[in-house]
């Protein structure tokens, strides 16, 4: 048999190789460019950076230019070797890092993959040149002098020209773009008082103000109507400091992706952070939904490790537990002393007022017409919009037929708002069968969305278009979707810059949805990453199903639990939700005997 490895020297790998290992390390995308360049920018104490992003088929050139501290001719060139930093000089520095790079794989790992063109000056030195360096696949080919302000210009071209296979796993242009925005969102939130506008194809995407405030930030990237409702947070702890906003209870999320946290100035991805952000709002949310947060911790340099990923993705904090424990006891006590009262909306003003048909114009007061108050019970207003859900639902089922559908159940009441309980015939004795009403109804749902889309009758037009304002990153995704969404019966057009107008929706969601409902269900398809297009027809499928369908908290009417179940046992198979999770449990008599202890 011969060895597996006929040949098992060891051997020293050459340079280019060096540095191709490294840059896959480092360089994944044209997000990690720009991440690391802006990162450099920020390090060179920068006050505005331009980050413009060109191409016509795809992302073809990258630039980023700022007004930090520049670099001589000498540096220029250190820069571009490996491990070569001016943020470190001894090992225990490690333990002190409060900069954005200090690896020194950055520069070298882009230029190892790239063509890239530096012209960079130092700041006030004058009439001095700034100096200009090219270089391709790592080696230097052009090297002089040139006419530029202080700062630095890195220009990115070509990248990974030299590596075909990995340029073949890059994603469309518009997912490529999504990511860089998501980078430099994340960088104008952690630092605020910078100035940072990204251009794509000339066009402004991204513009934050310089010397800004986090306030100042978000109203940019996010919009004035969240910013105004923002509560501050502010704590100190033996190691920490809490600052940031937060959302009222009022503006939620289906998922953590709007929990942002930055330590020490550096965005991080932290699953217990925002466990603990969720964990302070305690009951002023669902289970199922999540706040805005935008926090910024200072923590002892000590305590965090950010040398754990080559693109420093993720830290390691020690005295997690602790810290994590205080972020929710900060979060609580901010909610505590907010006014959470939320603001009414006025009600719609007609376009076209009617007028009197004598053409009499009256004085103020003189069509008021007095009627009586009266209260309107929440739940009444549940049980109306449930109404709508199952009527949408609803088969022509004959009545006896319907009978046949529940054999032997009974519906005796309804558990928290949750769950449905029902009597069933088993044998000689009865059972207790709990039914989740939300999986139930979800069951229901995504059977009649793949139904419909088998039948060709997938949308129906909106009474009144819903209008999405979104962030440029989130614009691109819904872009990129927009063939998967109109697949489903969902018909979006632009409505200016970054904000679309949805016409037509799933007909099984009716013509009057709440904006809430579609907002959060194009929040799912757009932030949904699977790879094949069975793999997100059947996503949407279950968000359209999920989302629509009657939620934990609704409270019915006996009828309407009755509807419900009979719609569930039309279904092929009413026993678990499009999930997988069950749609009911059962108690058998036995079973309730031996947990009194009767048996």
């Amino acid at each position: 048999m011969e060895p597996a490895h006929p040949d098992p020297r060891i051997r020293i790998l050459d340079e280019e190789t060096i540095n191709q290992i490294a840059a896959g390390e480092v360089v994944e995308r044209p997000a990690s460019v720009v991440k690391e360049l802006v990162e450099n920018a920020v390090d060179a104490g920068a006050e505005t950076v331009r980050i413009e992003i060109s191409g016509s088929g795809g992302i073809d050139r990258i630039r980023v230019v700022d007004d930090g501290m520049g670099m001589s001719r000498e540096n220029v060139r250190l820069a571009f070797m490996r491990h070569a930093t001016s943020k470190l000089q001894a090992i225990d520095d490690l333990h002190r890092i409060r900069s954005m790079g200090f690896r020194g794989e950055a520069l070298a790992s882009i230029a190892a993959v790239a063509r890239v063109e530096v012209v960079t000056k130092p700041r006030g030195s004058g009439a001095v040149p700034a100096t200009l360096l090219v270089i391709s696949g790592g080696e230097v080919v052009e090297e002089g002098e040139t006419g530029a302000p202080d700062g630095t210009s890195v220009a990115v071209e070509d990248l990974f020209f030299n590596t075909p296979a990995r340029k073949k796993f890059l994603k469309s242009a518009q997912t490529e773009l999504r990511h860089i925005y998501t980078i430099v969102e994340q960088m104008a939130l952690a630092h605020p008082d910078i100035s940072f506008r990204l251009l794509h194809n000339g066009r402004e995407k991204i513009a934050t103000q310089k010397k800004g405030t986090l306030l100042d930030a978000i109203s940019a990237l996010y919009g004035s109507d969240l910013a105004r409702d923002l509560i501050p947070v502010r704590g100190r702890t033996a190691y920490m400091q809490v600052e940031g906003l937060i959302s009222a209870p009022a503006h939620n999320r289906p998922n953590t992706a709007q929990i942002l946290t930055s330590i020490n100035h550096r965005q991080v991805s932290s699953a217990p952070i925002a466990r603990a952000v969720r964990e302070g709002y305690g009951t002023l949310l669902p289970k199922d939904r999540f706040p805005v947060a935008f926090l910024s911790l200072t923590v002892d340099t000590s305590l965090v490790d950010v040398n754990v990923h080559p693109t420093k993705r993720e830290v390691r904090i020690s005295r997690e537990g602790e810290l994590v424990r205080e972020i929710a006891s900060i979060i609580r006590e901010s909610l505590r002393s907010a006014r959470l009262i939320p603001q009414a909306s006025p009600p719609p003003i007609p376009r076209h007022p009617r007028m009197p048909e004598s053409g009499y114009t009256p004085s103020p007061g003189a069509w008021r017409v007095e009627a009586p108050v009266r209260a309107y019970h929440p739940v009444h207003r549940e049980q109306s919009a449930t109404d709508t859900q199952l009527r949408l639902t609803e088969k022509e089922v004959p009545g006896a037929a319907r009978d046949a559908l529940l054999p032997g159940m009974e519906v005796i009441g309804q558990l928290d708002a949750a769950y449905i309980m029902v009597t069933s015939a088993s044998g000689s004795h009865e059972e207790l069968v709990l039914i989740d009403q939300h999986a139930a109804h979800e069951r229901v749902l995504y059977e009649q969305v793949r139904a419909t889309r088998e039948q060709g009758l997938r949308s129906q037009e909106l009474l009144v278009p819903v209008i999405l304002t979104l962030r440029p990153k989130e614009a691109v995704a819904v872009r990129e979707a927009l063939h998967l969404l109109l697949a489903e019966g969902f018909v979006l057009e632009e409505f200016g810059k970054d904000s679309f107008a949805v016409r037509t929706v799933p007909v099984v969601l009716g013509k009057q949805v709440e904006p809430e409902v579609i907002e959060d269900l194009i929040a799912d398809v757009i932030g949904d990453d699977l790879r094949s297009a069975a793999d997100k027809k059947e996503a949407v499928t279950c968000i359209i199903a999920c989302r629509g369908a009657i939620k934990a908290g609704a409270h019915m009417t006996l009828e309407q639990m009755e509807r419900l179940l009979a719609q569930l046992f039309l279904t092929d198979n009413p026993y678990t939700c499009p999930h997988g999770r069950p749609t009911m449990v059962s108690f058998s008599r036995e079973r309730l005997d031996r947990m009194f202890r009767r048996s």
